[in-house]
């Protein structure tokens, strides 16, 4: 019999906060399936990065998604995202506005013509300009001719993607409006994080 006043390891992290996040995935299986938003206006470049940067991505992925806690890579080796990004069929697209980032798409290039996208957002000041939705569907429109620039790649059959109830309010909405079809619901539970903000202290203490 263990004694009460003592907690044990399985209690402690039964302390931790959780919070339920439902993760949805969706799919468009022909180019037809694309519905592409209007393209804004003003100086607005989507530009390929074509040199495998680990620090370049990483501050992608901290800047669109620092206020929106995405964090499960915030942990990685600089090995593992070299890995990632040095695969063939790995490709991130950025959108530039007035020659500053201000989002991004990351693709992966699967087995058996599927393509991922692996990340989608906007940098917070960007948001609300009609910027995701062109940005969206170019990013669509590269991973349905991926196989054009590789071509050891067989031709794309499926393009696909998750998101989560942690992303912003008008993700799901840009993602249907795009054309993508949900194929699949889900609920996990994970750890209660702080917003980790685009750097350590950005947020304040």
């Amino acid at each position: 019999m263990s004694n009460p006043a003592q907690p044990s390891v399985s209690d402690a992290e039964a302390t931790v906060a959780t919070v339920e996040v439902t993760i949805w995935s969706l799919e468009q299986t022909s180019p037809a399936d694309l519905r592409p938003a209007a393209v804004p206006e003003g100086d607005l470049r989507i530009v390929r990065s074509e040199v495998p940067l680990p620090e370049f991505n990483r501050f992608l992925y901290s800047a669109v998604g620092g206020d929106i806690r995405w964090t499960d890579r915030l942990g990685m080796t600089y090995e593992q995202w070299r890995e990632e990004l040095e695969r063939p069929g790995a490709e991130t697209w950025v959108a530039y506005v007035n020659g500053t980032p201000a989002g991004y798409v990351q693709l992966d290039a699967q087995d058996g013509g599927v393509v991922e996208i692996l990340y989608f957002g906007l940098i917070p000041a960007f948001r609300g300009r009609r910027i995701g939705g062109h940005l969206l569907s170019y990013g669509v429109e590269r991973a349905w001719d991926l196989a054009e620039r590789w071509p050891e790649r067989p031709p794309t059959e499926r393009v696909w993607l998750h998101t989560c109830s942690k992303d912003g309010p008008y993700a799901m909405d840009n993602y249907l409006r795009r054309g993508f079809r949900l194929f699949d619901t889900k609920t996990e539970v994970e750890p209660d994080v702080a917003t980790p903000g685009p750097w350590p202290g950005a947020y304040g203490a």
